[in-house]
């Protein structure tokens, strides 16, 4: 069922009709997650306001981190399969990945300088999220460096697998080591201990980013794929009227 959209003219007709669906959802998730995140939910009882960096940082975090397995999954497929709408969402994915790793990293200096007393800390999962962040910037800087595109393509999907090892460092970073960071308080075997108050904003801002995400991948991977068939058809008719 999957490999029917490998085929270019079908994926584009598919992400022609979702994109607006998920822009349009981003937008009312937003509309109602801003205001609320912002302005309704409650001050945090020992953090006060500063908690509502949580609303930008989390989903941040969550995306950044699922924007780079589905980056090493598309890379994975091209590797295997070479399908080329596989190679171009690994391609989407990278830099919209790279913003929100870098989002986290921002956020997470903004909310750790009034909680920790400090901007930056060598702590495991501040480091591990660096690590993801350079991951994406090395992809892209690797793809741009090699100018055969096949070549570029395979190297980058090499790079993309190896670096999902840092994953799991990612999530687990606060278990297996003695971290400033707290640990996880929303997805947990034993339920979250968030308030819901809390919960529910972040939840709906979550979906947001998640629906924004998606449109803008989904957008570019159409915008790259109608570009490549255009520059093909274009070979095609240098090389017939040159015979």
């Amino acid at each position: 069922m999957w490999s029917a959209f490998a085929n270019p003219e079908r994926f584009e007709r598919l992400a022609a009709r979702l994109v607006p669906w998920f822009g349009w959802g981003a937008a009312i998730l937003f509309a109602i997650g801003l205001p609320w995140a912002l302005i309704i939910s409650p001050p945090d009882y020992q953090q006060g306001d500063t908690v509502r960096i949580m609303y930008v940082h989390v989903p941040s975090a969550w995306l950044s981190m699922a924007a780079y397995a589905g980056l090493g999954g598309a890379s994975f497929v091209y590797f295997i399969w070479r399908h080329n709408i596989a190679d171009l969402a690994a391609q989407a994915l990278a830099p919209i990945g790279a913003v929100f790793a870098f989002l986290t990293l921002a956020t997470g200096s903004l909310w750790g300088r009034p909680m920790w007393g400090t901007w930056w800390e060598w702590d495991a999962r501040l480091t591990s999220m660096l690590v993801l962040f350079l991951l994406y910037l090395g992809y892209m800087a690797l793809r741009a460096a090699i100018e055969d595109e096949r070549l570029a393509a395979r190297a980058g999907a090499i790079l993309a697998m190896a670096g999902l090892i840092n994953l799991p460092i990612i999530k687990f970073s606060v278990d297996w080591w003695n971290t400033l960071h707290q640990p996880a308080s929303v997805i947990r075997l034993d339920g979250p201990t968030i308030h819901m108050s809390q919960l529910w904003p972040l939840l709906v801002m979550a979906l947001a980013f998640t629906a924004l995400m998606t449109a803008l991948v989904l957008m570019n991977v159409r915008n790259m794929s109608l570009a490549k068939r255009a520059e093909a058809r274009a070979r095609r008719r240098i090389e017939g009227e040159g015979t």
